[in-house]
């Protein structure tokens, strides 16, 4: 699916969190990072390729406090994988769209949604099929 000559707008997202987390948490942070998705990123309709680690405690570490935030061993952090085509404004909507959605399914604290975008060039996407359907 191609978006006015600039192609996919498809997001790539990692999950990672403590082991711990039943079914429902899992899929509710999933369901809130797309609703977010679809409506800051302008993400298609079921452009979603997602994953989820967990981890033991021992293979977990982070600051609880780094800057001036106070997380807990609830945290949630969340990499996405971009084309380097959302604005900056995007970018910020689309982190208050997850800490809404997130604290709103899971009740958990803003404090433990940690997220980085990673903004790559168009020609490093491969959808399948050996080819790069973004600058093909």
């Amino acid at each position: 699916m191609s978006h006015a000559g600039r192609g996919p707008r498809m997001p790539f997202t990692q999950i990672h969190i403590r082991k711990g987390r039943t079914r429902e948490q899992k899929q509710a942070i999933m369901d809130g990072l797309y609703t977010a998705m679809r409506e800051t990123l302008a993400v298609p309709e079921d452009d979603r390729f997602m994953t989820i680690t967990e981890y033991d405690p021992e293979n977990f570490s982070f600051s609880y406090n780094y800057p001036n935030v106070n997380r807990t061993d609830d945290l949630i952090l969340i990499q996405l994988t971009i084309s380097n085509t959302r604005s900056r404004a995007q970018k910020l909507d689309f982190y208050r769209a997850v800490n809404r959605e997130l604290t709103e399914r899971l009740g958990c604290s803003p404090d433990d949604i940690f997220i980085n975008v990673v903004g790559v060039l168009p020609e490093n996407w491969s959808f399948g099929q050996g080819r790069a359907q973004n600058i093909e």
